[in-house]
């Protein structure tokens, strides 16, 4: 990525500027225990990433009867296809046209698809943030809302969402309007976060320098192809973005990153700037939780 590209409003004085320096990165720290209140004092009020004892959630139904179990892993197409056949959205991307498209489909088609179709296919379909009420109503008593999700907070409940697909898969930068329990069903992936004034002067930079306002709270089309996708990823994964603005120490320009495996979970802040991308092959599975 070439910084005059940009037409940035901070000056030099604001920002740091990394020609061959990477960006340092640190790992989420994991909290010792559990317990409702353990959570509650040294990661919600506080509002800190934080992810939970390893495996802390393999006993949500789902993670073993929706999955096959083993190094590559499989949807449990004779488990989740039924009669009750709901419609739900759908992300298609083609690898080959760098092409991105939502779309409305049955849920049993989604599931065939995802159990037929090689990892080595251009064409990738994609469970994205669907809300679990929309899922058939027999399986929606496979993901039970955690005690950490209805009693740490206020136990407002704003939403609940799967995330289903074959690897690799990606999500863009992005930040979400309440506290986020984000937890690994199958697969694996790789969260990368960082805080709020970070995560804004690199989403605002490359919105500037496409010419454009944007919001980071929706996941839009042009999020997810295109120039503005690469731009973003290549800021967070691949550490081509040489800019941040607005930041404090140099502490403070830290990545965060988390390796989520199944069963476990990550605790996002409000606010918090992340990245996620699901590694390896076979398919990968991920519900959340946005609270208060």
């Amino acid at each position: 990525m070439r910084l005059k590209r940009f037409n940035f409003s901070y000056t030099l004085s604001q920002c740091r500027l990394y020609s061959d320096k990477i960006r340092p990165l640190k790992h989420v720290r994991t909290l010792k225990e559990g317990s409702v209140e353990h959570f509650r004092q040294e990661a919600f009020l506080p509002a800190i990433p934080t992810l939970l004892p390893r495996g802390h959630f393999r006993r949500i139904p789902a993670v073993y009867k929706w999955f096959t179990p083993g190094p590559r892993v499989y949807l449990r197409d004779d488990y989740l296809v039924g009669k009750d056949n709901p419609i739900v959205p759908l992300e298609l991307t083609r690898s080959s046209q760098d092409s991105f498209q939502r779309m409305l489909a049955p849920f049993n088609l989604f599931v065939r698809w995802a159990r037929t179709t090689p990892s080595s296919s251009p064409e990738r379909l994609y469970l994205a943030q669907a809300q679990v009420d929309e899922l058939p109503h027999r399986l929606q008593g496979d993901l039970p809302t955690p005690d950490l999700v209805s009693q740490a907070g206020k136990g407002d409940i704003y939403d609940t969402n799967i995330w289903i697909g074959l690897a690799p898969t990606y999500t863009p930068l992005h930040r979400d309007p309440n506290p986020n329990l984000f937890v690994q069903l199958a697969g694996v992936k790789v969260v990368r976060l960082c805080p709020p004034h970070t995560g804004a002067a690199i989403y605002e930079g490359v919105q500037r320098g496409l010419g454009r306002n944007g919001s980071a709270t929706i996941r839009g089309d042009e999020m997810m192809c295109g120039e503005e996708k690469n731009l973003l990823e290549n800021a967070v994964w691949d550490n081509g973005s040489k800019f941040v603005g607005n930041i404090g120490s140099a502490g403070e320009n830290m990545f965060y990153e988390a390796t989520l495996r199944k069963g476990d979970g990550l605790f996002i802040p409000k606010g918090w700037w992340h990245s996620i991308k699901g590694v390896g092959e076979g398919m990968i599975g991920s519900v959340n939780w946005w609270f208060r």
